[in-house]
């Protein structure tokens, strides 16, 4: 007995010590994330919102700073969470017993997905619609002004706006699941109501993917292109330099003399174009010193490489519907248990699970890309030492809701076989077939719909500066009459 008891005690005692290690690494890991966002978001925070004369708005703005900086870093971990999982089996596979490693197991895994599900929620329910209603609060009537009454305010609305959303739930799962045992598992909020709303969450994230994703491939080329120095043929930049500065000095000629002219003169129109043609000219100055190395081979390099990702992110999801019609263990599904290091989860080995975990940051990368092109989410847009603090509050909610949706596209898409751990795989809309086929078929036809489109533009514009036929005088077909006569007098 006492053998047993001592080999009992000594178990414990390891569990202990991993369940210790485990959240050490938790934290540890946490707070690299939320320096780096603390970092990112002070620089695009409005300087005069942290340092006004009243004290409490400024008090109020750091408070809801912090927690969109928890917010943010919430965001990042969720991205980071498919593919830190996907390296860490592989790292398992080739070392299996190496001492140095003995802390990445299952265990740690699951812990940290489970994790990224219960902050994820935290911030989505809470921290936000918390942050929205403490920077607009202004305190009840009649109260004492202050932080603690703006709390008091914030407190309330966030109770008010937590019962609304409880109630339209509840209606719409009893709608949706007309039975009993459906709307007897809302009353249970933390089992049931957290996940289910996460569940509703997730698809809008979902689909919200299924339209930026393919906006953002086509139009990463453009951003790319802005990025690096292009090859032009049959282009003179010492032309277009000498073109730009006479320009710039016409029109800060016009703005030093406004009354020269007898036409009134809009200034600020006239110092944005000032301004665009001192930026047109420093990257016409970065083109001319640019190596020919970098201007002919970088470039087309670069094309080349989104064109293969693009490519090759179409080409498995086609695999994977043909996977889907054959094979019903293609459907995402759930595990609990994170047994890692047993297989890969590629059938090219660790190079393909390298493929997966850069087309995983691929589509991340463009579907922000895109999120921020559309024109309903453009004004979103965040600007560098100018943002707003209710638009940083949107903009985490935005970011949190894309990459919370992350690993479930991922593994929807087919682009790993890495199943869903936790909570993720507890939506019950991944297990219909149908949504989950018709979400690969409209995911590849509006990816390839989109390039096509975004190529045969881009190759004809190209032709025809490389041809130098933008600059020939060519007749405009379709002129209306109106102008024509206008013209004329």
């Amino acid at each position: 007995m006492e053998a047993a008891d001592y080999e009992l005690l000594s178990v414990r005692e390891q569990l202990f010590h991993d369940r210790v290690r485990e959240c050490i690494i938790s934290i540890l890991l946490f707070a690299t994330l939320y320096i780096l966002c603390h970092i990112f978001l002070t620089r695009f925070k409005k300087p005069t919102e942290f340092t006004t004369v009243d004290d409490e708005d400024a008090t109020v703005n750091k408070i809801a700073l912090e927690l969109c900086t928890f917010t943010l870093a919430v965001a990042l971990g969720a991205v980071l969470l498919l593919p830190f999982s996907i390296i860490s089996n592989e790292v398992l596979l080739s070392l299996p017993r190496n001492y140095y490693i003995q802390w990445l197991n299952g265990s740690l895994i699951h812990g940290l997905w489970n994790l990224v599900f219960l902050f994820s929620n935290l911030s989505l329910i809470f921290l936000m619609p918390f942050a929205y209603f403490f920077t607009e609060s202004e305190g009840f009537a009649g109260s004492r002004k202050g932080v603690l009454g703006r709390v008091y305010e914030t407190v309330v609305m966030l109770i008010l706006l937590t019962l609304l959303v409880l109630g339209m739930v509840w209606v719409a799962s009893a709608i949706v699941d007309n039975d009993k045992a459906s709307r007897e598992s809302l009353y249970d909020f933390w089992e049931y109501y957290l996940p289910y709303l996460y569940s509703c969450i997730s698809f809008l994230g979902v689909l919200l993917l299924l339209v930026c994703t393919p906006l953002g491939l086509a139009r990463m080329f453009s951003v790319t292109g802005k990025l690096l120095v292009k090859p032009r043929l049959l282009e003179d930049l010492e032309e277009q330099l000498n073109c730009s500065a006479f320009e710039e000095a016409a029109l800060t000629r016009r703005i030093c003399n406004p009354t020269s002219c007898w036409l009134p003169l809009d200034m600020e129109l006239l110092h944005r174009q000032v301004l665009a043609l001192q930026t047109q000219r420093v990257l016409l100055e970065k083109r001319r010193k640019a190596s020919a190395w970098q201007r002919n081979l970088g470039y087309p390099l670069a094309m080349l490489c989104l064109l293969l990702l693009t490519g090759l992110s179409v080409l498995i999801v086609a695999i994977h519907i043909l996977e889907l019609l054959i094979d019903e263990a293609a459907m995402p599904r759930s595990i609990q248990d994170a047994s890692l290091g047993q297989v890969s989860f590629s059938k090219l080995g660790s190079f393909g699970a390298i493929i997966q975990v850069v087309l995983i940051f691929y589509l991340m990368v463009s579907s922000v890309v895109g999120f921020y092109s559309s024109p309903l989410f453009r004004s979103l847009r965040p600007r560098w030492h100018d943002t707003a603090m209710t638009q940083i509050i949107g903009n985490c909610v935005c970011l949190l809701v894309l990459s919370s949706a992350l690993p479930v596209f991922s593994r929807t898409l087919g682009l790993t076989r890495f199943d869903l751990l936790g909570d993720f795989g507890r939506f019950n809309w991944l297990g219909n077939f149908y949504i989950v086929f018709l979400y690969n078929a409209a995911f590849a036809g509006l990816t390839t719909l989109c390039l096509v489109k975004t190529f045969t533009a881009a190759v004809r514009a190209e032709l025809i500066r490389a041809f130098g036929l933008d600059r020939l005088p060519l007749p405009v077909s379709g002129f209306p009459r109106s102008s024509r006569k206008k013209q004329h007098q």
